[in-house]
């Protein structure tokens, strides 16, 4: 029985066949090894060549057209060119099949191995390109790529919270306060070995300890975050000297190395700090200052007196459903404030975020607090301690246990 295939195809022989008449695939193979039999001697002898495994399964491949049959073959051989080429020109002897004429026409013979060379080259190529542009650096990536490194590996864990921090952090006379990890890595990058992350909602003991022995500058994302941890820091006892802040919509973890810089030198006292989103709107209602100076003293009292006039303030009430105090907490939106009613729900003062405490301390008649920050758990003992009966906040901070009389409502 002859063998279906062979084990190394060198050569495939194209031949287009053509029948005067209707045939089978049977027919044209049986035709094809009966009229070639004896034609080229022992050695080159179809069925023995097939039997050996020089020649391959023979595939034919016809259809019936107008009372005709035509097709092409396909012979494998794992012969050399010269006696390939010689089967090949056999097969044109082939004139009949069956009862009828038939004609065969070799097209081509074609070399399987310079299509795999073709296939090899093309794919020898891709690979190349791929090892000379993304697998091996250039110099200065490579130096890049080892400072980067070694930057990285400086991120030490400091104190018992294990809060990602420079190597310097413990012996520099100031630090620079960030929010995660990813930000200390990019100043380490940029040469800046004194920063800190505070690492997460709540404000670490390290944080507020350091704060006491060093000059501290807490360096903000450009967002509504920073504002938020901001507010945190100062409600949790950290002691904050200066505010530098990430340009508008960006994260200090995406700065460049200039940017970086220029935030740190333009950073601000840290009462001023608390205020950077409101500066640009004031600055413009400043001037009249210079107009005082120059005009009659009548002219002033008006300008002076007028937010008094507008300031019916303490006198403003709230009835106090869901509704209206989260719609008092939106106007509150990006002052840092805080608001406080009175029994009979009259506001009674507005204050920044920061003197909370000590307000509540102060007025003895607060039922109603909203503010524009945290709500934390040191503020929730204290309100409750006062007799707050609401308090309404941005969100709710790490607070584990809401003491009984006091409602807490937050935007998140």
């Amino acid at each position: 029985m002859a063998k279906t295939y062979i084990d190394t195809v060198k050569y495939l022989i194209y031949t287009d066949v053509e029948v005067d008449g209707l045939v089978d695939k049977p027919d044209v193979v049986g035709a094809i090894f009966g009229q070639t039999e004896g034609l080229l001697g022992d050695e080159l002898d179809l069925r023995d060549l097939q039997k050996n495994g020089r020649i391959g399964r023979i595939e034919v491949d016809l259809k019936g057209k107008s009372g005709k049959t035509v097709g092409t073959i396909k012979i494998p051989s794992s012969l050399d060119m010269v006696e390939t080429c010689i089967i090949a020109a056999a097969l044109e002897t082939v004139d009949r099949v069956g009862p009828c004429e038939a004609k065969m026409n070799v097209s081509k013979v074609e070399d399987t191995r310079s299509v795999k060379r073709k296939t090899l080259l093309d794919r020898a190529k891709q690979l190349l390109k791929h090892l000379v542009t993304m697998e091996i650096p250039e110099s200065k990536e490579i130096t890049d790529m080892v400072r980067e490194e070694v930057k990285t590996a400086e991120v030490v864990d400091y104190g018992p919270e294990r809060l990602p921090a420079g190597p310097t952090i413990g012996r520099s006379n100031d630090i620079v306060l960030v929010e995660g990890r990813a930000d200390v890595i990019n100043l380490l990058k940029n040469d800046i070995t004194n920063a800190i992350a505070i690492g997460g909602a709540k404000v670490p003991r390290t944080i507020v300890e350091l704060s006491k022995r060093k000059e501290v500058t807490i360096f903000l994302d450009g967002d509504r975050g920073g504002d938020i941890i901001l507010n945190e820091l100062t409600q949790g006892g950290v002691d904050i000297d200066f505010v530098a802040r990430a340009p508008t919509g960006m994260e200090v973890e995406e700065l460049t190395r200039k940017e970086i810089i220029k935030c740190i030198r333009n950073k601000v006292p840290f009462e001023q700090g608390t205020a950077v989103p409101h500066q640009r709107a004031e600055r413009p209602n400043r001037p009249p200052v210079f107009e005082r100076r120059e005009e009659p003293r009548r002219e002033p009292p008006p300008k002076v007196e007028e937010p008094v006039k507008e300031a019916p303030a303490p006198a403003a009430k709230i009835t106090p459903t869901k509704e209206n105090l989260l719609k008092e907490l939106d106007e509150l939106g990006n002052t840092l404030n805080a608001r406080f009613y009175n029994g009979n729900h009259e506001r009674v003062a507005e204050v920044p975020v920061r003197d909370v405490i000590k307000k509540l301390s102060e007025i003895k008649d607060t039922k109603i607090l909203i503010f524009d920050g945290i709500i934390t758990q040191r503020l929730v003992d204290l309100a409750s301690k006062q007799g707050v009966e609401t308090m309404v906040g941005i969100k709710m901070g790490n607070v584990n246990k809401i003491p009984e009389g006091i409602d807490i409502t937050t935007k998140s």
